[in-house]
């Protein structure tokens, strides 16, 4: 079991501000991979397109695809678990729909296990093996605040270096967050954390459950970041009013990882500078629309 505690805001500095620590962020890609999602105006999932169906721009530049499929890709996911002391209730409930969004992995898939309240802890380091990844589901525990903004850097980088890590297969990133209310205690703050998911390619589906409180600022700030976190990275935020309905949440959210269309091109724009770019996909069928992310960052000459 491997524990990381973030204790000091220095060491949160150097995480965030080191050239080294930030490089596999900012390299950029040559060749710019899209995970899509296509769904009709009931939010059902649309998969039989072809690849003439599909138009992709960059900076308004209409792109010439080199790389389509329909076949589902192994993933790297990383799930991340709020196990603050609100929780305490909750927790068996969201321990079983956790469990049970890991039985339905394929046997190539990769998944961790990171749980947070003041501390992040790595439950379960990235491994296939269900039994494993379901016992850390069965070890969090209730207590203390709710780093938010710590644990999706922790995970983030843990992914970044898993596929630094020479993996022969190609695998979409994702990570599926849960949290039932907005962050207290992380020392990284929200806009760090958006430009870091900005610059990797995981995509990020968020689940807030929706208390008694809706009015609260506190509420409307944690509406937000979930939002936002998924929408530039071409993941879905959930907010399910019961926790009952949990269950429901993790399947679907399953289910759209196994219905994405996966795009790759060589940019037109050939400069090694650095600079996002913006990403717009359209779908040449009525009424059917797209979701990925928002853009990419460019090369580096470096």
């Amino acid at each position: 079991m491997k524990r990381i505690a973030l204790l000091a805001a220095a060491l949160v500095a150097a995480l965030v501000s080191t050239p080294s620590a930030q490089g596999t962020f900012r390299t950029g890609v040559d060749v710019v991979s899209l995970n899509v999602t296509a769904v009709d105006p009931s939010n059902h999932y649309v998969t039989d397109l072809d690849e003439k169906d599909f138009s992709v721009f960059e900076d308004g530049v209409k792109q010439d695809l080199s790389f389509f499929t329909r076949k589902q890709q192994a993933i790297a996911l990383s799930l991340l678990l709020d196990s603050s002391a609100s929780m305490e209730d909750k927790l068996p409930t969201l321990q079983t729909a956790a469990a049970n969004f890991v039985k339905r992995l394929k046997s190539n898939d990769l998944a961790q296990v990171i749980d947070f309240d003041s501390r992040v802890e790595i439950r379960q380091g990235f491994t296939s093996n269900q039994n494993q990844l379901q016992a850390a589901i069965q070890q969090t525990s209730a207590g203390g605040s709710t780093s938010l903004y710590n644990a999706i850097y922790i995970s983030l980088k843990e992914l970044a270096k898993m596929k630094a890590g020479g993996d022969d297969d190609v695998r979409r990133q994702a990570l599926v967050l849960f949290s039932d209310g907005e962050d207290t205690s992380s020392l990284i703050s929200f806009d760090e954390v958006l430009e870091l998911a900005k610059r990797s390619e995981t995509a990020i589906f968020t689940i807030a459950l929706r208390g008694a409180d809706t009015q609260s600022k506190g509420f409307h700030e944690a509406e937000f970041v979930m939002r936002q976190l998924a929408q530039e990275t071409g993941g879905r935020s959930f907010f399910p009013a019961k926790l009952d309905d949990l269950n429901g949440v993790y399947a679907e959210i399953a289910d759209e990882l196994a219905s994405q269309y996966t795009l790759g091109y060589s940019s037109k724009n050939a400069k090694r500078d650095g600079a996002y770019r913006r990403i717009v996909v359209q779908i040449d069928r009525p009424n059917v629309m797209p979701r990925t992310k928002r853009g990419y960052y460019a090369p580096t000459s470096r």
